[in-house]
């Protein structure tokens, strides 16, 4: 995976043009889910395609002048920065809700990668238009708002509330559940394997929190590594990666203190009734933040966290 400072202008050219296109496949197939039921909402996006097909044009045509027929492939996942989305266009039927909060913080993402692309840019032909592409796409957020008219107001005050409650989340919730998931989930098998092997609530004690701090690090320096911020706006690596490191730790800590019960029994018991209360509060803030259903959020960490939780104690009493 190549690092954006990495990419060369003809290799940002041809970012763009990958990116653009994709975008615009995204945009109709946004309208073709929508236009049976919300036909204006199907119409906006069918036009915010078009914008994006002649924002390909003018970037192929500059790439012919500067640097010839050839356009090297070089997609948004082979480059570090990019956040990967969740497939929700290829969803039926489409929640127009869901579109509009999608379609925003896409069109938020393509202008910071145009304002960095510009800023890069050496060529007095290639700055300017990436810096035109960078003001078109600010247009495209206005425009997508159109799509969620409650969210709307005369004050722009509110569109910018919209915003930073999205980076909120992207710098945030995302890293900070994203820990907490692991860590409650990643460590049920080793403290349960433990707890059943040895009885001995202090051996389990020191393994559980050796299973969580040692995740919190990996945790941490996984989410550090994995994304600059320059282009998706995240925030600071390492500050995304503290975020996560401590929730995967703290995580991993509820249900191993516990076992600073001296009775095996009392604290199994007490440590299997946390493990519900964290993955219940998971599937709360998936549901809350993440736009998924609250049905849906339990039934994949309730469930997936139980067989982990099963697994641990079939391994330890064998």
């Amino acid at each position: 995976m190549r690092a954006f400072a990495d990419l060369s202008e003809q290799e940002i050219l041809a970012l763009a043009i990958s990116a653009e296109e994709e975008d615009a496949r995204i945009y109709a197939n946004y309208a073709d889910g929508l236009k049976s039921s919300y036909p204006a909402s199907a119409q906006v996006f069918t036009e915010m395609a078009q914008e994006e097909n002649e924002h390909r044009r003018r970037l192929i045509e500059l790439h012919q002048r500067k640097f010839g027929e050839h356009i090297p492939l070089i997609r948004r996942q082979d480059v570090r920065g990019f956040v990967r989305h969740e497939p929700l266009w290829a969803v039926r039927p489409l929640g127009l809700d869901r579109v509009r909060k999608q379609a925003e913080t896409m069109e938020f993402e393509a202008r910071r990668f145009y304002e960095r692309a510009a800023g890069r840019a050496t060529d007095a032909s290639i700055r300017k238009l990436l810096g035109d592409l960078a003001a078109a796409e600010q247009s495209h957020i206005s425009l997508a708002q159109r799509l969620g008219v409650q969210h709307l107001t005369a004050d722009a005050r509110q569109a910018e509330e919209e915003t930073r409650q999205r980076m909120f989340v992207l710098q945030v919730v995302q890293p900070g559940l994203a820990g907490l998931m692991d860590g409650s989930v990643s460590t049920l098998a080793p403290l349960f394997a433990a707890a059943f092997a040895t009885h001995d609530t202090w051996q389990t004690f020191l393994v559980g929190m050796a299973a969580a701090v040692g995740a919190g690090i990996s945790m941490g320096f996984a989410e550090a590594l994995s994304d600059d911020g320059e282009l998706t706006g995240r925030g600071h690596p390492w500050l995304r990666g503290a975020i996560t490191g401590l929730m995967t730790t703290l995580g991993g800590v509820g249900h191993t203190v516990p076992y600073l019960i001296g009775n095996f029994r009392a604290a199994t018991s007490l440590a299997f009734a946390v493990v519900l209360v964290e993955l219940w509060a998971i599937a709360w803030i998936r549901a809350r933040y993440m736009d998924t259903k609250f049905l849906r959020a339990a039934f994949e960490v309730v469930v997936g966290g139980l067989i982990v939780f099963g697994a641990g104690i079939l391994i330890g009493s064998a």
